[in-house]
């Protein structure tokens, strides 16, 4: 029977009993596509300071801002206020961005494939905060991978070795208030599903995230202030032949015209060379529903179709 509501886990019960835990986490994001995650290590101290230097960040003047514009299609530093749209979707959505991307050893194949990191000058402790929390989130997402890897039969250095050097990204976001937008056609985010393989969002400033169960409802996402909502992508629903859905969802436009909205979801990808094919153990009697790719043709293709990579 489906529940009414996406699960709330602790991660401390990953210790006092795994092998619950890892049939709990399955089983949400089998249903859902979403659960909550609490007691996940990271300090409430910690996400404030980190929330506080994005909100300076997005106050710095657009002139300044738009200095951090790579022109790499949004693959690292400032993606100025309706840029993106939702794949299928003409109207940009109510937002813009900063991208953090992996920092690469010196002798790592991807040298000169992924983008530079950029780090605003104007805010000299952001490299420090903000880069020690993607790590910070790295290291979690991995762990909670290695948790599915258990659900799915898989050997532990299957997924270690596919987010080795992997391309993932962490997103800072700001929805600016509402006010004198465009809010008849444009939302702060489009109905839209994510391209990675798992996603960790770190307890965003205001309401507004809802998803799209199976049934065709649009159902809120409740999380408290120092909890994580995890939820799988697109990478991973090819993996597991959409054992593991990547559910549509989006951020509505709020009741109130003059309150911004800052959030941070942190993108776990594969590194560009992996191999999106169905899993073995997930084929069934239909074989698999999508044709292999890898996962930077795969991220490629997604990016032409919000529009930051010009086809």
């Amino acid at each position: 029977m489906k529940s009414d509501t996406i699960k709330n886990l602790s991660l401390l019960d990953l210790k006092a009993d795994r092998e619950k835990f890892t049939q709990e986490l399955f089983e949400g994001l089998k249903e859902y596509g979403f659960v909550v995650i609490r007691d996940h290590g990271i300090s409430a101290e910690e996400m404030a300071k980190t929330y506080s230097l994005v909100e300076r960040l997005f106050e710095l003047p657009v002139k300044t801002k738009l200095q951090y514009d790579s022109g790499s299609g949004g693959a690292r530093g400032y993606t100025a206020f309706g840029r993106e749209n939702a794949s299928g979707n003409p109207h940009a959505d109510l937002k813009e961005f900063w991208h953090v991307g992996q920092t690469l050893n010196a002798n790592s194949q991807y040298i000169g494939t992924y983008a530079d990191n950029i780090w605003p000058k104007e805010l000299p402790d952001f490299e420090a905060v903000i880069g020690g929390m993607y790590r910070e989130l790295e290291n979690l997402s991995k762990i909670l991978l290695d948790v599915l890897g258990d659900a799915l039969g898989l050997e532990r250095s299957f997924f270690d070795e596919m987010v080795s050097d992997g391309n993932s990204i962490y997103r800072l976001l700001h929805y600016p208030k509402v006010e004198g937008l465009d809010t008849g056609r444009s939302m702060r985010a489009a109905p839209h599903a994510d391209i990675n393989l798992l996603t960790l969002l770190l307890g965003a400033t205001d309401s507004g995230l809802e998803l799209l169960d199976s049934d065709g409802n649009w159902l809120a996402v409740e999380s408290g202030p120092n909890e994580i909502v995890l939820d799988t992508g697109d990478m991973m629903s090819r993996l597991t032949n959409e054992l593991l859905p990547s559910t549509v969802h989006r951020v509505v436009n709020p009741h109130s015209q003059d309150k911004s909205r800052y959030s941070m979801p942190f993108f776990l990808h594969p590194h560009s060379k992996a191999d999106l094919s169905c899993l073995p153990q997930c084929l069934g009697k239909g074989g698999a529903k999508y044709p292999p790719i890898t996962a930077g043709e795969f991220l490629q293709q997604r990016l032409e179709e919000i529009g930051l990579v010009k086809q």
